[in-house]
């Protein structure tokens, strides 16, 4: 099992990132000269040298050595995880960069209080049960944290992973703009994972958060697994003289509030404004009304109103009957479908839309929300297709009734000296402590991530067209390299494994991916789709209710059976889950 001091043994797998020569030493060399102070190379030769040698043997066997591929995975999340995993299955040697000093992504560093958004038949990994001693249907934070290790710990990934160690910057080597650019083939070969060129890699410049060093790594095929929830905080812009300058409380985003190891203490008896309307907000508005209940009230600002359920059963139905199995699939447009799928999913409409209405009408009926002015301006159909549903945190509109959270609806707000002020009605609420819950900027977190700018500019698209990921993982025209966990989902550890399954296959050689003409044509079908049924939230790239489509892709492209039910009501009629995923290879 799992201990502190597994922490510090990946560090020993530093000089096994290059197992062999690579003849990309010298454009490493090159990189490091063009990018860092001599001072600081000095080092670096030691390191590259040290990587090109991990073992002591003669130079002429080292030339005879048949090196196995490396493949670099940025993050140790979920996504993270479950790419490492994989890769390993494969017969790769995966190294895993996590600034951290710890598993789990956004799940190392929550609310104590937050539970999961999907029931545990969902959340989990294929290969991998929860335990019989988590009872709950939605287990809390710890039990979370618990499963991920146990994960890590069953299939031997902390040896992979190098803790505390921060990705500066990627830098693609071995072909130029111009060259790529002018590519007809993903990586200038016939859509193979590696490319022709011998001397093609990802150089990674990566700090190491314990002793300060700064490294650089190769790697032949590059997995981001950097997700969208954390990182780069957005913060609200304001008109000059409105902003928080003029505030003399404490102003913090809701990343920093879960960093903290004492909330308790730090909002005990302040007035608290929660600035959000998503799940973080909702969460840190019931906690602190636990903290100081209703002798200090806690407000929440929000600009939009989102479908919040207590519970993921419709009078005794599970929603995942509604949404998440292949009969559903019929009832909604799909990318790339025919033209008979087309027309029955027209003429399904109505049905869709009595659906939704049954739903929304129970919610209400179940949750004050018509009582609190809080039933939002578009369907429940819709949140569910754009990932914009969620679970209540326990008892909240309790809390909203006895006056411990007071909702306040605005679209604008500034700060004057002692607190916010609400610009449409003009109202001014007091606050020791605002808390932004406004999200991440997760497209500039991935922008960022390359120093190349060219890299930059078409990584995320534009403002105005999803991202464009070729079966949400890859990019036309950057080589080498997958995102893994970037589209959300109703359960992202699902959609994320499914991923890293089929970008193994493809490292594997299992397959070859299309032109870049044909990926592209698929990312604007896709890109329309994600128009038509997530609306302004298009840039979420939410697949929930396309999910099995989208898996049957997948399925597809490695070469394996799709139906992965047993029966034709079962196939049809039954949800789907990471466990009908279990054990898939191209030979099934």
């Amino acid at each position: 099992m799992w201990s502190e001091g597994d922490r510090n043994k990946p560090r020993k797998y530093t000089n096994q990132v290059v197992v062999g020569p690579h003849p990309a030493t010298q454009k490493i060399q090159g990189f490091i000269r063009k990018n860092h102070t001599e001072n600081q190379t000095k080092g670096f030769s030691f390191i590259i040298h040290s990587l090109l040698h991990p073992c002591k043997t003669t130079e002429e066997e080292l030339q005879n050595m048949d090196r196995k591929k490396v493949v670099g995975i940025i993050g140790a999340g979920v996504s993270g995880l479950a790419a490492c995993k994989h890769a390993l299955d494969r017969g790769f040697s995966p190294v895993v960069f996590e600034a951290d000093d710890t598993i789990g992504g956004v799940w190392a560093h929550t609310l104590e209080s937050t539970r999961l958004q999907a029931p545990t038949t969902s959340f989990r990994f294929s290969d991998l049960a929860w335990p019989e001693s988590v009872t709950a249907t939605y287990p809390v934070h710890h039990e979370v944290m618990e499963y991920l290790r146990s994960y890590a710990s069953e299939f031997d990934l902390l040896k992979c992973i190098r803790f505390s160690s921060q990705v500066l910057g990627v830098e693609y080597l071995g072909a130029t703009e111009e060259e790529i650019m002018g590519w007809e083939q993903w990586s200038g070969d016939d859509g193979k994972a590696f490319g022709v060129g011998k001397d093609r890699g990802w150089c990674l410049t990566v700090k190491d958060l314990i002793i300060g060093n700064v490294e650089v790594f190769l790697v032949d095929f590059l997995i981001l697994c950097i997700g969208r929830h954390s990182g780069t905080p957005n913060i609200p812009e304001f008109p000059a003289n409105k902003g928080p300058e003029l505030f003399k409380g404490k102003i913090l985003h809701s990343m920093d509030y879960s960093y903290m190891d004492n909330v308790s203490e730090f909002v005990k008896g302040k007035s608290v404004t929660i600035i959000g309307s998503g799940k973080s907000a909702f969460d840190i508005a019931a906690e602190v009304s636990k903290v100081n209940g209703t002798a200090q009230p806690c407000t929440m600002v929000y600009r939009t109103k989102h479908w919040r359920v207590d519970k993921f059963n419709i009078w005794g139905i599970k929603l995942s009957y509604f949404y998440l199995n292949r009969i559903s699939q019929l009832l909604v447009h799909k990318p790339g479908e025919g033209f008979l799928l087309y027309l029955l999913a027209s003429a399904l409409s109505p049905l869709r839309w009595a659906i939704t209405s049954v739903i929304e009408a129970y919610i209400k009926r179940s949750i004050p929300i018509e009582k609190h002015g809080m039933v939002p301006d578009y369907s429940f159909s819709f949140a569910m297709t754009s990932c914009l549903i969620a679970m209540l945190p326990e008892g909240f509109y309790d809390r909203v009734d006895e006056g411990s959270i007071i909702p306040k609806n605005s679209k604008r707000f500034s700060f004057c000296n002692d607190g916010i002020v609400l610009e449409d009605s003009d109202e001014c609420i007091k606050s020791d402590i605002v808390i932004l819950a406004t999200g991440f900027r997760g497209d500039q977190k991935l922008r960022d991530i390359f120093t190349a700018n060219w890299c930059r500019d078409i990584v995320a698209g534009s403002s105005h067209t999803s991202v464009p990921l070729y079966r949400e993982c890859i990019h036309p025209r950057i080589p080498q390299l997958a995102i893994v966990g970037y589209s959300e989902s109703l359960s992202d550890i699902y959609a994320s494994e499914r991923m890293s399954n089929w970008v193994s296959h493809f490292l594997a050689g299992g397959f070859q991916l299309p032109s870049i003409r044909c990926m592209e044509e698929s990312i604007a079908e896709w890109a329309k789709y994600k128009g038509r049924y997530n609306g302004k939230y298009f840039r979420r790239s939410c697949i929930s209710t396309v999910n099995i489509w989208f898996n049957d892709l997948l399925c597809k492209d490695i070469g394996c059976n799709p139906r992965r039910k047993k029966g034709f009501l079962a196939e049809w009629f039954q949800v789907y889950g990471p466990a009908d995923y279990a054990g898939i290879s191209s030979r099934q």
